[in-house]
């Protein structure tokens, strides 16, 4: 059983402190809850909501249908109606965010003394008339939906991708962390920054992107583990200290998360459209990770193997996420995995240019060939070392002739749509260096089924290049309007596709 409900309102009427309070409350009662977000950039007005989807199993994304519509402000009603299901219900009124609270603890059937718990963790100067307007809302409730959700005991947490990142680069020994703010990065930075003190690492906001990534090559070349955090726009500006970290051989970790492009864009909404920027990105030949996780648990795991293969190759790995996934709250059943690296750099002489034995810059033919083939050797290593990792994940039915192919922040929609549907869901995790083994996974009868947040299918033109494998052009289900996928949708374009 799913519920879904939309919590609507301006920006400073709080529809996300309403959403935050309801999800942790659920979590912590049993039920599994994801919670996106969605607003504008602006900083009073406009159009904001949450959407929350409540289950008593597993759920990693939202549906198109809602239950519930919370509309804080009038405008909600207008924006979210016709995504309303016919029996669904709309709570409306002219009160704010914790009357609606005291609502939905009702419908729910949520006691009022967890609210208060949660009432009592907020502005202290305002405890008395949010328990008023809390209270009010629930006795003035009569409904309620309890009979349709069963608790789960499982032990849970409740986590976004940003915090996942955060949590993975603390744990694998992060130094400090540089960036400039950049929806939908900033998010990273602010939760680093929040825990510096208390973890032993330096977090520090310069004044632009390039100041950023050469202020961490610095910092890298004196042996500390740097990383640094930036979106589509931020990246453009990095691309040649890019090719310095190649060529100078610097370890670093660089956190990409994607919004719609070019240029602004789409500033607060998602996209996976800069998945061939981040492997082309910088000039001339270097080796280079790309990694892609697609839940706050992988985004810990692969944050930690991003140190650990920049560390140990001494390269730039790319860690990319996108807005859906970076402030997405999604229930948390497990641990994550890390691995911890040694620190690679020692105090040297580094060089952007090609360099002998002690440094210099060089121009010898057969030093420069040397370098290059040492260079290129790290590719043939790396591959060989990520064997012990998931370089990819396969869920569904293994021995399916549809194949469904997708990376990223997709993943929770489609885990979520095919439950119940004859396939196979392979879900790419490391970009570069592209696992061989997709090609044994895929048959030659097998019918491919591409999923991507772009308008070209970017992973299919690295499915073509690596192996050979070409995607129908009907087969590819692709969204690049700034939003997410939806499961209940998903689902239908996927079983149209299905043989």
């Amino acid at each position: 059983m799913r519920l879904n409900i939309v919590i609507g309102g301006k920006a400073g009427q709080g529809p996300n402190v309403l959403a935050e309070i309801l999800s942790k409350v659920l979590v912590n009662q049993g039920y599994y809850v994801f919670d996106s977000r969605s607003y504008q950039s602006l900083i009073r007005g406009g159009h904001n909501f949450n959407h929350l989807t409540i289950s008593d199993d597993q759920t990693r994304s939202n549906d198109f249908k809602i239950d519930i519509i919370v509309a804080i402000d009038e405008n909600t009603v207008n924006v979210h109606s016709k995504e309303l299901k016919k029996e669904g219900i709309i709570l409306n009124s002219k009160h704010n965010n914790m009357y609606f609270a005291g609502r939905l603890f009702k419908l729910l059937c949520l006691d009022f003394k967890l609210l208060e718990q949660e009432l009592g963790k907020l502005n202290k100067k305002m405890i008395k008339e949010n328990l008023a307007n809390a209270k009010e809302g629930y006795t003035e409730e009569k409904r309620q939906y309890c009979q349709l959700l069963k608790k789960d005991k499982t032990s849970k947490g409740f986590m976004n991708g940003s915090e996942g990142v955060s949590e993975g680069s603390i744990k694998s020994g992060l130094d400090i962390f540089y960036s400039y703010p950049m929806t939908p990065a900033t998010p990273v930075l602010v939760e680093l920054a929040q825990n510096q003190d208390k973890c032993n690492y330096l977090v520090l906001e310069l004044e632009n992107e390039l100041a950023i990534i050469n202020a961490a090559i610095g910092s890298a070349m004196t042996g500390a583990k740097s990383m640094i955090g930036t979106s589509g726009g931020g990246f453009d500006l990095m691309t040649e200290a890019l090719s310095l970290t190649g060529i100078a051989e610097i370890p670093m970790v660089l956190y990409l998360a994607q919004r719609p492009g070019p240029a602004t864009g789409l500033p607060t909404y998602t996209a996976q459209g800069d998945l061939n920027m981040a492997r082309h990105a910088g000039h001339g030949e270097f080796t280079r990770m790309l990694l892609a996780p697609g839940d706050p648990i992988e985004c810990q795991e692969l944050t930690s193997q991003s140190f650990y293969f920049s560390q140990k190759f001494k390269i730039p790995v790319i860690l990319i996420s996108d807005k859906h996934l970076a402030e997405s709250f999604y229930t948390i059943t497990e641990n994550p995995k890390i691995i911890q690296s040694e620190k690679s750099t020692s105090l040297k002489r580094y060089n952007s240019y090609e360099k002998g034995r002690n440094g210099s810059a060089t121009d010898v033919p057969e030093v420069i060939n040397k370098n290059i083939d040492d260079r290129n050797k790290k590719t043939a290593e790396i591959e060989k070392d990520s064997m012990i990792f998931d370089r990819y994940k396969i869920f569904g039915k293994k021995n399916s002739k549809n194949v469904i192919l997708s990376w990223g922040s997709t993943k929770g929609a489609v885990l979520d749509s095919i439950k119940d549907i004859d396939c196979k869901f392979i879900q790419i995790l490391y970009i570069e260096p592209f696992p061989k083994e997709i090609e044994k996974e895929i048959k030659k009868e097998d019918n491919i089924i591409l999923i991507e947040n772009n308008s070209t299918g970017q992973l299919a033109g690295v499915l073509a290049e690596k192996t050979g494998i070409f995607i129908d052009k009907k087969n590819k289900i692709l969204r690049y309007d700034g939003r997410p996928f939806f499961a209940d949708e998903l689902k239908k374009e996927i079983q149209r596709r299905l043989k």
